[in-house]
């Protein structure tokens, strides 16, 4: 796919923030990343940001490397031709934090629909959520009864809901969800998204091995404080690794585990590979997952060697905090952000 090129008009208001925020970093070197990172995470909370960097075009057209589009037919677009590149793909309706339970009721029935439209294109697709965007910041139960609704819904398709992660606050809330669907419920076609900087992870991800669950594992998004989370990278990677070894370890492919690993990094992929050509696990008892518009080349190869790839495909006019925590998440997508305003 062709990268999009940008009009030169108006860059430079947008540009000066993200040039003093790239310059900032660098003249912190030593805390240069963590602190960059930091900053970018605010920005994607902050309100006054949103609306002012939302309202401009240019901004939208950076961002639209990462999000299909603004509609379900974007989404539905990218989708086709994603799995006729042998790729499957989770499709996420962007937003988070709703404010009531009308706007609730909106997500849970713009899901519905998605996975209408799943059903109708026959997509290789399933659909990633957010608790928050469901209610959960208002009243856990509101959250619970709209998940469940569109879980239920994804179960007469013969589809699957994957629950997101948000900040640490709402983890325990998040899998108390998962867990009155499966087991109390009894709906199979559900599962949870695990992050490794949590300290807390590997307690949960021993819980869930023993329950059979179906995992993603990524390594976490949001700002959190040291008290909850490895401040440092080479923590965070470490965990990681172990995490991944947890969820293929023969107890619990046993039990039914089918993990996602959710990495655009080469070590953390290559490590996995090894891992399971080492111990004889099939390729078909995981699957990797990487985010729209990133490492497509990775992305490629790794179909090409026979591996199950997953891409999460987010849309919707809500994109502006997805869009900068995508930012935060590498600095090579700031690097990329800022060389796009240069472009012919």
């Amino acid at each position: 796919m062709d990268e999009p090129t940008y009009p030169t008009k108006s860059r430079f208001p947008l540009l000066l923030p993200i040039i003093i925020v790239a310059m900032s970093g660098i003249l912190f070197y030593r805390n240069g990343e963590k602190w960059l990172r930091n900053i970018l995470v605010y920005l994607s909370q902050a309100a006054w940001a949103r609306q002012i960097i939302s309202n401009w075009s240019i901004a939208w057209l950076v961002a639209s490397r990462f999000v299909a589009g603004e509609d379900r037919q974007a989404a539905v677009d990218v989708g086709q031709a994603l799995n006729e590149n042998g790729m499957m793909l989770t499709l996420d309706y962007l937003g988070e934090s709703c404010t009531s339970e009308a706007e609730a009721s909106t997500a849970r029935d713009e899901i519905m629909r998605i996975l209408e439209d799943i059903n109708r294109h026959q997509l290789k697709a399933n659909v990633s959520i957010k608790p928050s965007q469901l209610g959960l910041k208002i009243d856990p139960a509101l959250a619970q009864e709209n998940i469940g609704a569109i879980v239920q819904k994804a179960k007469q398709y013969g589809n699957f809901i994957r629950i997101d992660m948000e900040d640490h606050p709402t983890t325990d809330a998040t899998l108390a969800i998962y867990r009155h669907l499966r087991h109390n419920i009894g709906l199979d076609n559900v599962g949870v998204v695990i992050q490794s900087y949590l300290y807390r992870s590997e307690k949960d991800v021993e819980k869930l091995i023993e329950e059979g669950a179906s995992m993603r594992l990524c390594k976490g998004a949001y700002a959190e404080p040291a008290e909850v989370a490895f401040p440092k990278k080479i923590d965070v990677d470490g965990n990681y690794l172990n995490l991944s070894r947890m969820t293929l370890s023969r107890n619990a492919l046993a039990n039914g585990v089918y993990p996602a690993f959710a990495t655009h990094d080469p070590r953390m992929i290559d490590e996995i590979k090894i891992y399971t050509k080492t111990n004889n696990i099939p390729s078909d008892k995981f699957e990797f997952q990487m985010l729209y518009g990133i490492r497509r080349d990775l992305q490629e190869s790794l179909v090409k060697e026979g591996y199950r790839v997953r891409i999460y495909v987010p849309y919707g006019t809500a994109w502006y905090p997805y869009f900068v925590r995508r930012l935060a998440e590498r600095p090579a997508n700031l690097w990329f952000f800022i060389s796009n305003f240069f472009r012919a």
